[in-house]
């Protein structure tokens, strides 16, 4: 059997690139506070409450010298807010003690993490009514050893400053804050701070340097921020705590902003505001991309009635104004004021995130066409929901098309099976009208196979860069003590971080994406694998979703021979599951039945499942879905999900319903009360030899061919190579093997040089691996 070969043609210039790869960062896994945001006190102004978390009060994360949690007792230590550092800051510790006092804090994870001979700043304000006081610091371990300590004093009535630097004697994980109050002390505190001196770039109120220099290593054109879900979740007034994300909030001194719930279950401080944002794309050389709300919240289904959405079209225009405005503006002379006159160059702008319903793109409409006529300049981003088809997105994609919007961003999170099935879906996308932005994309799982697998289908990104303009991975960071969603790029604890095997990969495609895709072509491949039938065959049953059920008049349709099997009525409750038939193996089948949802818990309906192999194996007909408003197919594969494709429809109780389901081959279609709501090809898994692309770099004159093979050993021979030397980037590990703390780079990397033999040369390309030649002229 001869090679497959890849005749390389230089002199043909493709697609232009651009932006293409990209970070996306949203403040869920604490990404923030207890992550990237270098600060390493938790509840460092004592506003946590229970709004953002049942657990919160205003004392939690402190505890008294002997490590046990403080709650606020009786004139001696108490939160307080009559005479508040800032209204936006209204909460503040009294500490009125007769004998000695201390007060701890951990931190995040399990204690403050210092590194011997570095510095920390520490920082407080504090004001004193009667005397002048003084306030011991200390740097401790669990044991009570003293690792640094300095005295600041307090002696104003009104709120001062006061700041000191530590410097740590020894290395350790589990550090606590200390401070030390004298008998007879009576003050108030509050912004109790404490940075590593050595933030990235060193930037005051920065960022931890070990994390963002991963996010440096990577070299993304861009990142967008700050969400997410994060963006649109939320009161819709601005003073509220819980309120949705407002970037006005998040500038200014540190102290004058305030506190707000964080759409993931915990505090956020915003002391990484938008102006530590558009500082860190400077400091990366990414491009900054905000996302802003537009005034509705698809999670509790308020909206700000159109003509009230001034307020909101002022902000979007206001931070136009505060990235790129002259200082001699009021949003541009703001960012002055903070310590940077010059623009930061922004070019992007998303209006809302993975939107459902058509109260957005009501408002979408507004937001559009008041941008558009100030800021022409300004590229502009749709939304097309959550899922890879259905009603949300091409609602979404037809608002693209009537705006004129620059691009459209897609979501999606999916299987490894769904990404080799949909290896070539942006082929058949149109390059004339808006450009993709996949805002947020990865498979289920941090392993070498997700990684490559996703290098696989990042090929078929890059190779219609006509059609996709950007691309980011999400989501970005996890602290490991503070999941709420995984798979994650980048985890870390409070001392330690490593990229996942994913992560790697990213880092792969942005370090050598190129200036422009560059002609090639391939011969000798292999035919393809199918990893799944034809057609969809196995078990039909119905499951419930927490809610009670009624069935009936269920009939299953051979729709070759008009066979019929019926099945008796019945009911279901809570998560019961009902088998119809054990195995059903025809290729053009309908299943009938009718159904009415008699209780439980008001967001939730059932699911049909067919095509069943197992629990973990199976096709799903999603009736209800979560917050009761998906009619949606999934594929379920190895209990990983792939929600094929979905439109937006609520399960009314009490409410007798009439269902199809036709199954012909792999196309699936629903109906309810004659009515289409699912119209989809559930595509065979399809493995190819191997995947490629090759483009080049003007800037610095070389050619990457990039290889990644899912499937067996296979060697490639390049021809056409005319530059000088060859270096080969080579990525494997096992299919199952992930980074972790012990191992943080459980992979093998080679670079080497190759023999180039007029102009030819040939590479070995391992089962599970992502190569890529990097050709210098």
């Amino acid at each position: 059997m001869t090679n497959p070969v890849i005749t390389l043609y230089p002199q043909q210039k493709g697609a232009p690139l651009g932006d293409l790869y990209g970070i996306f960062f949203e403040d869920l896994n604490h990404a923030a506070d207890g992550g990237l945001y270098a600060e390493m006190i938790q509840n460092r102004s004592f506003e946590f409450c229970s709004i953002d978390n049942k657990e919160y009060h205003g004392l939690y994360g402190w505890t008294d010298g002997v490590g046990q949690p403080l709650r606020s007792e009786a004139l001696h230590v108490r939160v307080l807010t009559d005479q508040p550092l800032h209204p936006k800051n209204p909460h503040y510790l009294k500490i009125d003690v007769n004998e000695t006092f201390e007060l701890q804090n951990t931190g995040f994870n399990q204690g403050l993490a210092l590194s011997e001979g570095e510095r920390y700043d520490f920082s407080l304000f504090a004001r004193t009514p009667i005397q002048s006081v003084n306030i011991t610091v200390q740097l401790k371990e669990v044991d009570g050893s003293i690792l640094a300590q300095e005295t600041i004093a307090v002696k104003n009535p009104e709120w001062q400053k006061c700041e000191v630097k530590l410097t740590a004697k020894t290395t350790t994980r589990t550090a606590r804050l200390a401070l030390v109050f004298e008998a007879g002390t009576n003050c108030a505190v509050d912004m109790v701070s404490l940075f590593p001196v050595a933030t990235f770039k060193g930037r005051k109120n920065g960022c931890r340097k070990d994390i963002a220099d991963l996010l440096a290593a990577m070299n993304p054109k861009f990142m967008r921020f700050p969400g997410g879900c994060l963006v649109h979740d939320g009161s819709l007034n601005a003073e509220d705590r819980d309120s949705m994300y407002r970037w006005k909030n998040t500038i200014g001194p540190i102290e004058h902003r305030p506190s707000r719930r964080n759409s993931w279950g915990y505090n956020q401080t915003l002391g990484l505001g938008f102006y530590e944002y558009f500082l860190l794309c400077e400091d990366l050389g990414a491009k900054p991309l905000p996302v802003l709300p537009a005034g509705w919240d698809p999670h509790h289904q308020q909206a700000v009635p159109v003509e009230m959405l001034g307020e909101w079209i002022q902000d979007a225009l206001d931070l136009i104004e505060f990235a790129n405005g002259n200082t001699a503006t009021k949003w541009g002379g703001m960012r002055a004021e903070m310590g940077h006159p010059e623009p930061f160059n922004l070019e992007y702008l998303a209006v809302g995130n993975e939107e459902v319903g058509q109260e957005f793109f009501n408002r979408y409409d507004h937001f559009h066409k008041a941008i558009r006529e100030k800021y022409p300049e300004i590229r502009l981003i749709n939304s097309a929901g959550p899922f890879a088809a259905g009603s949300e997105y091409q609602r979404g994609w037809n608002s693209a098309r009537k705006n004129g919007s620059d691009l459209v961003d897609e979501h999606y999170y999916q299987t490894t099976d769904w990404l080799l099935a949909n290896h070539d879906r942006y082929d058949h996308y149109d390059s004339t009208g808006p450009k993709v932005f996949l805002g947020e994309y990865a498979s289920w799982g941090n392993e070498w196979y997700n990684a490559a697998v996703e290098a696989s289908y990042m090929i078929g990104l890059e190779r219609n860069a006509d059609k996709v303009a950007l691309a980011c991975y999400a989501p970005m960071l996890a602290n490991i003590d503070y999941v709420n969603w995984r798979p994650d790029l980048i985890w870390f604890d409070q001392a330690h971080v490593y990229g996942s095997m994913n992560y790697h990969v990213q880092k792969l495609f942005t370090k050598f994406q190129g200036t422009h895709n560059m002609g090639m072509e391939v011969t000798g491949l292999a035919a393809p694998k199918l990893l799944e039938e034809k057609h969809i065959a196995g078990g039909i049953g119905i499951v419930g979703d927490n809610a009670e059920v009624s069935y009936r008049n269920v009939r299953i349709i051979n729709n070759h021979t008009g066979e019929e099997i019926t099945v008796a009525d019945g009911k279901i409750n809570a998560y019961e599951k009902v088998t119809f038939i054990e195995r059903f193996e025809e290729t053009d089948y309908t299943i009938k039945f009718e159904f009415e949802k008699t209780g439980g818990q008001w967001d939730r309906g059932f699911q049909l499942n067919f095509g069943e192999q197992n629990t973990e194996n199976t096709f799903v007909w999603l009736l209800g879905g979560w917050q009761n408003q998906d009619c949606m197919i999934r594929s379920v594969r190895e209990g990983r999900i792939s929600d094929l494709t979905q439109t937006i429809w609520k399960v009314e109780t009490g409410k007798s319903y009439t269902c199809e389901l036709h199954i012909k081959d792999r196309h699936i279609t629903s109906i309810v009360d004659d009515v289409v709501m699912n119209d989809i090809e559930a595509k065979v898994p399809i493995l190819k030899q191997f995947y490629t692309n090759c483009t080049l770099d003007e800037t610095c004159k070389k050619q990457y061919v990039k290889l990644v093979n899912v499937s067996e050993p296979v060697t490639v021979t390049l021809k056409g190579i005319t530059g000088e030397r060859l270096t080969m980037h080579k990525l494997t590990a096992e299919a199952k093997a992930v980074n972790d703390f012990s191992n943080p780079e459980n992979f093998d990397y080679q670079q080497q040089e190759l023999l180039v033999t007029h102009e030819t040369a040939e590479i070995h390309l391992p089962e599970n691996s992502v190569v890529f030649a990097e050709i210098n002229n």
